[in-house]
């Protein structure tokens, strides 16, 4: 899994991070790496798709969060290997954003089947309008 991989590569190279920097962005960045994957975790452990996407969210955010601190890190001069977390980070986030259109396309039939008009909003303007 690419999140597993992302977690890897931040600690091993977080390692070399100055000590002063231990309990601030070293400790940020493998908060915010550790976060992705076990928000996919936990999600998927949910009993419904609309828990196991707001996890899936939520470990999104986590991962622009650590994207932001690995940018940090390199222009600190902490991190020389950006093109890796780069490449790694990008296969990610398609990964995870593929997952979520996914996940939102299967539950869109049960959404249509309620009170609510297959019709979008811009589509009802246009036929109204006629």
């Amino acid at each position: 899994m690419d999140a597993m991989v992302l977690v890897e590569m931040v600690y091993r190279s977080s390692s070399d991070f100055p000590d002063h920097e231990k309990f601030s962005l070293t400790a940020q960045l493998r908060r915010s790496a550790v976060s992705v994957p076990s928000n996919i975790a936990e999600g998927a452990a949910r009993r419904s798709t609309p828990e196991y996407l707001r996890f899936l969210s939520v470990a999104r955010g986590s991962l622009a969060e650590l994207d932001t601190q690995l940018q940090i890190a390199v222009r600190l001069g902490y991190l020389i290997e950006a093109q890796a977390f780069s490449e790694q980070l990008d296969k990610t986030f398609a990964k995870l954003n593929s997952l979520i259109r996914s996940l939102e396309r299967s539950r869109a039939p049960q959404a249509a089947s309620s009170n609510e008009s297959r019709i979008s909003n811009l589509e009802s303007r246009h036929s109204n309008a006629r």
